[in-house]
């Protein structure tokens, strides 16, 4: 692939929405949509993307990733907006709806585990939920995609913090906690990703 036919990645998270400011695990169960900060959150990823020519945004089907989405390209060219599952917010299983210190207190080795960020704990999941070993392959599955199979090369995904935790991983980046509205920045040269650091 020659320099200018490298792919341009921009991953943000959703906006804050109810769940995030209670401390209740949300999963896939609990669809809301954004407060009024993650409104103000979502704005300043469009201000952030403005300038970057994105030509789409693939956005996960969640309510909080499509109006995330909504919100940003205001401040983008006229520009489709894309749904596809495979960046879906996490299958958390039996927790899902729990406040995060019940979790913490009735399925605490799994939690911790859980939690860990270590490479050997990829494969820990909640009993019916999803392991990080899933999520990363299915949302790889999708960058790869739009990466080797669509002409676009600046694209935008609104999609949830485990699958951006999980893209950092993979370069081996430990960061469990990404804020509501942060903007990730990788690149694709074929067939190497390049991790290329948070945009602000």
């Amino acid at each position: 692939m020659r320099s200018d036919e490298i792919k341009h990645f921009y991953i943000f998270r959703h906006g804050e929405c109810p769940l995030n400011q209670t401390g209740h695990i949300q999963g896939q169960k609990f669809n809301g949509k954004l407060t009024d900060l993650g409104c103000k959150q979502a704005e300043r990823v469009g201000i952030i993307l403005q300038d970057k020519a994105i030509e789409v945004i693939v956005t996960s089907p969640m309510k909080r990733a499509v109006q995330t989405a909504l919100i940003a390209k205001k401040y983008l060219a006229a520009i489709p907006i894309m749904v596809d599952h495979r960046l879906i917010e996490v299958n958390m299983g039996v927790v899902e709806g729990m406040h995060i210190s019940l979790a913490e207190k009735k399925y605490a080795d799994t939690y911790k585990h859980w939690r860990s960020g270590k490479l050997s704990d990829l494969l820990t999941h909640f009993e019916h939920g999803e392991s990080k070993a899933q999520v990363r392959k299915r949302v790889f599955d999708a960058l790869e995609h739009y990466a080797q199979n669509t002409k676009y090369k600046n694209i935008a995904i609104s999609t949830h913090g485990i699958a951006i935790a999980q893209i950092l991983q993979y370069f081996g980046i430990k960061k469990t906690n990404i804020p509501n509205g942060a903007v990730l920045f990788i690149s694709y040269n074929k067939p190497i990703w390049n991790y290329e650091g948070f945009v602000e």
